[in-house]
């Protein structure tokens, strides 16, 4: 059973079988997921305020879903967590995403559902 937290859109992103729709359409939704922890939660807690973005927590993991992109600031998230995130440590915590991720600087990391968006980052 998911539990999903107070977002912007407020709804499951799970459904089931036969109420999926199969479109040929392009999504510029991306996403994370992380096994549940307390850096995990605190990162959930914090995205999950901002617009557009969904939070859903299984049994041993949190996912967080936005649409175009996320971006992760490490000194927010060090700040609700009471102790430093790194880009590093923030990957680490990170099981698996969607779309483009880019770590812009030290202190952001940025998915981006939108592929054309990654362009101005590529050397």
């Amino acid at each position: 059973m998911s539990v999903v937290s107070r977002s912007a859109t407020n709804q499951n992103i799970f459904q089931k079988m036969g109420d999926l729709r199969f479109e040929q359409t392009i999504s510029h939704q991306c996403g994370v997921t992380m096994n549940d922890s307390v850096e995990a939660r605190a990162i959930a807690e914090f995205m999950g305020k901002k617009p557009n973005v969904t939070v859903t927590y299984q049994p041993a993991l949190i996912r967080i879903d936005g649409e175009g992109k996320l971006i992760f600031k490490m000194d927010e998230i060090s700040e609700i967590l009471g102790k430093e995130m790194t880009a590093e440590i923030f990957e680490v915590n990170t099981s698996t995403h969607y779309g483009r991720m880019v770590r812009i600087d030290d202190n952001t990391v940025t998915l981006f559902g939108n592929m054309d968006e990654v362009f101005e980052y590529i050397e």
